[in-house]
């Protein structure tokens, strides 16, 4: 079943394309990765493919009304700040908004902030923690909105490591209760662990959309990211490790 598909989507802004000819289907069950060095379009897409942006082509997801929307799709922008004092519970509470009188659904607030460990935090104000804790609250606050599909831009940027896995161990739960979820991704290592499913842009376009093995080969390492990189299965599952860049002119030959 899709739960987000886009056709030939396209966005100009400021006078250039930045993005051109995006073809995706998302189904249920695949935690999908969006990958791309900065300035790729990661962002646009992930704003566009929700009705955020004017665009050419079709997005599925833009197509309904704002309240239907918000039931069936879960949105988590870079942007962390919190301006009201209220507390922990309250502002993940606020992810039931969309669910007519379901705010009072305490399981689903319940559930989101046992997944992001944040039960001793729940009744402190959420203005008063870290950054990297303010940002666990938020995505807490996605997850209780309880959607079929989460759609998240860089939500592990900033946290330490125990957080970045409990996030990416959350939403890999989601794709396998049916559900699935779309996140701009920087780390590569993360992505390649959990992960289902990448897609990779470059220069506007998807450069390379599959499974991990099949995405961060060394071809489209070089040509997108200009890097080098081991990428391995082990005992426990893929492992990943940038080792270098590439001189230009290396670069060049792989694209």
């Amino acid at each position: 079943m899709s739960l987000l598909s886009l056709k030939d989507l396209g966005v100009d802004r400021g006078g250039r394309t930045v993005l051109d000819g995006i073809d995706l289907d998302l189904r249920a069950g695949e935690f999908v990765g969006l990958l791309g060095p900065n300035g790729a379009g990661k962002t646009t897409l992930l704003r566009a493919a929700l009705g955020l942006l004017p665009h050419r082509g079709r997005s599925s997801l833009a197509l309904l009304a704002p309240q239907d929307r918000a039931r069936r799709a879960a949105f988590m922008p870079q942007g962390r700040e919190i301006a009201w004092p209220v507390s922990v519970e309250d502002l993940v509470a606020l992810g039931r908004m969309p669910h007519d009188g379901a705010r009072r659904d305490r399981g689903a607030v319940d559930r989101a902030i046992e997944a992001l460990d944040l039960g001793p935090l729940r009744h402190r104000p959420a203005t008063a923690l870290s950054g990297g804790e303010q940002a666990r609250v938020l995505i807490a606050r996605a997850l209780a909105q309880d959607t079929p599909l989460l759609v998240a831009d860089e939500p592990v940027a900033g946290l330490d490591p125990a957080a970045q896995i409990r996030v990416m161990r959350a939403f890999a739960g989601i794709a396998a209760q049916g559900g699935a979820v779309l996140a701009a991704l920087h780390d590569l290592g993360l992505a390649a662990r959990h992960c289902s499913r990448l897609v990779m842009l470059h220069d506007g376009r998807v450069a390379a959309d599959g499974p991990p093995g099949e995405v961060l080969t060394p071809d489209n390492l070089a040509r997108v990211f200009g890097i080098t990189a081991h990428f391995a299965t082990g005992r426990n599952g893929p492992i990943f490790q940038t080792l270098d860049t590439l001189p230009d002119a290396r670069r060049e030959r792989a694209g």
